[in-house]
């Protein structure tokens, strides 16, 4: 539909003639940034910078490649670090979610 194909009437109810959907926005319904999950900030970052998006991706997959090459030429070592990454990870989780909790 072209500008020339709207109806000019006031009494149009045809959703389509009410202007761009910016001007329907109400400001006090926008989410601030601080309360979209973890997910919904990965994708904001990404549509935001897409090519450091795929920076990001580039380096995990290098990590990831590095991690079973690391596990297939030492399998105790990896084994012993990924034992001491899972207990730093839960400690932090546990930290993150009794920070949240007293925060509250």
């Amino acid at each position: 539909m072209t500008d020339t194909d709207r109806s000019v009437d006031a009494e149009s109810t045809d959703p389509s003639d009410s202007g761009p959907l910016s001007a329907d926005a109400d400001p006090e319904e926008v989410p601030e940034f601080g309360d979209l999950s973890t997910l919904q900030r990965a994708f904001v970052a990404a549509a935001q910078n897409p090519s450091r998006g795929l920076l990001v991706v580039g380096l995990f997959a290098f990590a990831l490649a590095f991690y079973a090459a690391f596990w297939l030429s030492f399998p105790r070592a990896a084994g012993l670090l990924s034992a001491v990454a899972a207990i730093v990870a839960a400690v932090a989780a546990l930290t993150y979610w009794l920070l949240d909790r007293i925060s509250r």
